[in-house]
Order: structure tokens, then sequence, then C-alpha cells
């Protein structure tokens, strides 16, 4: 039997947590129950000061470090929001610290990780992904002997993040019949099992992966801890390669279910929840809404809990998430097509193959000279996607039809 964590410990945790951390509201959201013929709440832990629910581990493990662990600085890898934490931490408490973070880290969780630790933070950038930054981090630890605060795999950390389900809890005025756990590298969902396994055992705990980084679904198939060799890293929250070896053993034991939502999927859930709520998520913040397709027919008529992890979202990247979004729902299409070089070509693709409501997103052509034809790739937006066949139809029925790509990951992946 998996050491549960006795509730006591966790109550100690939330007195030292309430010194940074914000007791975030349980909101009913209306337009997802009528949606799903339940009561789905979110628990919106974007709304704390990082914007995502890792203050919560990191200040509970640096406040409870020794004296001279302080003295000595302290070290981590993250991908934004663990790093955000930690700074925070390191600047209220006084203590140095040292943040390895991968290259593609988006901008804005750099800009807020400098903003959060001030003076008391250097940020170091390596590596592709959160396992290359914690890599560096590790062989920085081993030379300057400093404290490593670990993100998910520390007893202290998964104690802090447990403060959430106990305050979800509380605030809950019914029984809880699922709660949709984001999982990354497992420090989330090992708090939440921890609490929910003691306190409300009849809950049930699904756990949601990115379909692009499943390290948790694979080991669990597997029935060992299984490193992938590669990832997606879009949903950098929660894309790791491995997960901690406690949140497998607690995952295997007590998790209901696992669900892997697709990217696409994802950024569906983005856009919805900014359209419609105006509330702004970063891609993993929004996993636990996304999948709530995946068990629609067993939440009717249930008490739902969707925790809403981050909202750390760079404005930049909106429209790459638009466009995953798009072709998500089969509205957005890739072609090379093949124009013949003669005067008034465009003209008449535009108007005998486009259909009136479609729209040309992307073009890239190059006029080759001793060529009957001229290869272009063109991407065209759909308001249905039971237009894209007679898009496709009329297409080749004027000779302009060339290839299609979406289905072609070698050359799709250079236009997203």
């Amino acid at each position: 039997m998996t050491h549960i964590l006795d509730i006591k410990e966790i109550e100690k945790a939330r007195d030292i947590v309430r010194d940074v951390a914000l007791e975030t509201p349980l909101q009913f959201n209306e337009r997802l129950s009528m949606q799903y013929g339940a009561k789905v709440l979110l628990k919106r832990e974007d709304l704390q000061p990082i914007r995502s629910f890792k203050l919560r581990g990191a200040y509970h493990k640096i406040h409870k470090l020794s004296k001279e662990e302080c003295e000595r600085g302290i070290v981590c890898a993250s991908a934004g929001n663990h790093a955000q934490g930690v700074a925070l931490a390191c600047n209220k408490l006084g203590i140095q610290g040292t943040i390895f973070m991968p290259v593609p880290t988006p901008k804005q969780k750099l800009g807020q990780v400098r903003m959060f630790g001030g003076s008391f933070v250097e940020i170091k950038l390596m590596g592709d992904t959160f396992d290359d930054a914690y890599a560096a981090a590790q062989a920085f630890k081993d030379k300057t002997n400093s404290a490593f605060v670990h993100p998910f795999e520390d007893e202290d950390v998964v104690v802090g993040q447990a403060t959430l389900a106990l305050e979800l809890i509380e605030q809950a005025k019914e029984p809880i019949d699922y709660i949709l756990v984001p999982i990354g590298g497992g420090g989330l969902i090992s708090g939440v099992l921890h609490v929910f396994k003691t306190l409300s055992p009849k809950t049930k705990v699904i756990g949601i992966e990115p379909s692009g980084a499943p390290a948790m679904q694979q080991s669990l198939e597997k029935g060992e801890i299984t490193a992938l060799d590669k990832i997606d890293p879009f949903v950098d929250g929660a894309a790791v390669r491995r997960v901690g070896d406690n949140a497998y053993v607690l995952c295997r034991e007590y998790l209901d279910k696992m669900v892997l939502v697709s990217e696409g999927e994802i950024c569906q859930s983005i856009l919805t929840l900014y359209n419609k709520e105006a509330i702004v998520v970063e891609p993993a913040g929004a996993m636990s809404t996304a999948a709530l397709d995946a068990i629609a027919d067993e939440i009717k008529g249930k008490n739902v809990v969707c925790l809403i992890c981050g909202g750390n979202n760079d404005i930049t990247r909106m429209a790459e998430i638009k466009e995953r979004a798009l072709l998500e729902e089969r509205l957005l299409h890739y072609f090379i097509v093949r124009f013949p070089q003669r005067a008034g070509a465009l003209k008449e693709f535009v108007a005998e193959v486009l259909g009136v409501n479609d729209d040309i997103t992307f073009f890239e052509y190059s006029k080759k000279n001793n060529r009957s034809n001229g290869p272009a790739v063109v991407g065209i937006e759909i308001k249905n996607p039971n237009d894209f066949e007679p898009l496709v139809e009329r297409m080749k029925s004027k000779g302009f039809y060339g290839d299609y790509i979406n289905n072609k990951p070698d050359l799709f992946q250079f236009l997203i």
C-alpha cells in the first residue's frame, strides 16, 4: 500500500503557503454545465499571483529549508510556472536562486520570472525541453552544492500542492463526483490523490496528459516508468519525457482513469474559455476542460471539478493556438496547388475553385521559368468541414490539385 500523507501535515503547509498564495475561487460554469448535463466547477488557480498553483509547492519547500541550505543558495529547473514560484519565494525569503529553463520558454514566462525574482534570481536557458534544463540544473547542483528544489519529485513540494486539494474540498458545497487533473511531472496529481483518497475517497480522479507527451499513460500501460524518446513541447507546462517515481506509484494505485487530449483540442479549449468566459489560460491550464468530451457520458448529472492550473499564456502564441484549433476542427487545410504559368490563373482559382465562404490564409509561390505549371503552398480556411471534399473536387476538375499536406507530417511540420 502506497504511503498517503497525513492531512495534518497538509494543514500545516496551508498555514505556511497562505503567506503568498490566494484562496482561489471554485466557480460554477454555466456553459460547460449545460453542454455536458453536469454541474461543472472550475478551480481557478490561474488567479494566483504567479497565475499558477506551482507557487504553493515551491514556497512550502523553500520555506522549510535549513539556514545552511539557504546560505548555499538554491537551484531548480522549470518550463515556467515552477520557476515563477521559486523566484517569488527567493525574493520574499531573501535567498539567492539559479533557475534553469528550456530555450523555447515563452518570453512572457521569462519576464515574469525576472519580475518576481528581482536581484535574487539568475536565469540560465539550456536545451529544448524541461528534461534538458533539468539535467543542466542537476550538474549545477553537484558543482555548487546548492539546494535543489524539484518541481514534482519532492515530498515538501507535493505537500504544498496538496493544499490546493484541501482548499477545494472545503469550498465544495456538495460531494465531488469527478475531478480532472492535468499531469506533467506529477506533483499536482500526487497532491490531489493524497488528499482525495483520504477525505473524499468516492471521488473519481481523472488524470490528463497532452497526446504529444503521454509519459504517465505510457508508464501505466507498460507497468513501469517509461521515458519517452521524443515529445511535442507545445504544452510547455505538462510536456515531460519522464514522470516522477512517486507520482507513478500513486497513479498506478489510485488514479481512476487516464485521458489524453490532443494539442488541437487544448487550443480549442483555450480559445473557447477566452471567448466565452474571458478566462486566459495557458495550454496546460486548458487540459481539464478539453478532456470533458472524453468522459461526457460518465459525468451526466454529476458534480465535476476541472482544475485550471495555469494562466501564463504568451500573446505571441495566439496565432499558433488559433491555427492548431482550426486544424483540429478540420477547418484549415494546406495544399500544394499547381498553377498554370499564365496570366489570370490565380483569378480563375479564386473565382472558380474557392467556395464563397473559403479564405486563403497562407500563400507561397515562386514562378519557375520554362515550366507549364508552378507549384504553390496554399492554406485555405473553410467554414464547415463538409466543404472540404467539394473544394478538393473543384481543384482536381480545374487541374489545380497537386497534393494535400495536412496528412504528411514531414512536410506539414514546416507550416506550424
